[in-house]
């Protein structure tokens, strides 16, 4: 017999590939129903609809995001690692947890209250760690700023205008080259060193 959680599990992974694949919209429980090879009736007895579902999706991917950053952050010491491999693993991830991506930024789900909720709590969460990033790296002489939250601001604005390009482009974008240079402007700026 399948475990109540493991079988949850199930259900959210097989839904994350199937709103990757068909979008939030076109995606039917039917679908859903189907990949897993079941009624639709025992996706009910977990989820009262496709909403909860795409929310249930969207927090495990949220979750995953969460662990990895965690994790490049504690890989290294410096604080100038620690905000290169935040921004790398960052940008990377959103390739790959696109069900999150789409809840964070895509405008024609505005109309859900959880969306709205989990966009808020991922601008709040990553400024929180930008911020902290920053804030060591200063406390360490290795940064040299006057204000933490004001940085961690430009930083996490330069990112989100990075998605763009990234994301919204369905062409092949160097992203190291890229991101090489978002963080050569944020250790070094772009006037001339003495």
């Amino acid at each position: 017999m399948v475990n109540k959680d493991d079988y949850r599990i199930k259900i959210i992974l097989t839904a994350s590939r199937i709103f990757s694949h068909y979008g939030f919209r076109k995606t039917t429980m039917e679908e859903i129903s189907k990949a897993l090879k079941k009624g639709k009736s025992s996706i009910y007895y977990y989820f009262g609809s496709k909403e909860e579902i795409f929310k249930a999706v969207v927090l495990y991917e949220a979750n995953q995001l969460r662990t990895q950053l965690t994790t490049a952050i504690k890989e290294v010491d410096s604080p100038p690692e620690k905000l290169r491999n935040y921004i790398f693993v960052r940008m990377r991830a959103f390739e790959k947890l696109s069900n999150y991506y789409n809840a964070v930024f895509d405008k024609n789900l505005d109309h859900y209250e959880f969306i709205e909720k989990i966009r808020s709590r991922y601008d709040r969460e990553e400024l929180a760690i930008l911020r902290l990033l920053v804030y060591v790296g200063n406390r360490r002489g290795v940064f040299e700023i006057e204000d933490s939250e004001y940085t961690a601001m430009a930083i996490q604005t330069m990112l989100k205008g990075m998605e763009v390009p990234l994301f919204w482009r369905k062409r092949e974008i160097d992203i190291n080259n890229r991101l090489d240079a978002i963080l050569h402007l944020i250790f070094y700026g772009i006037n001339k060193r003495p």
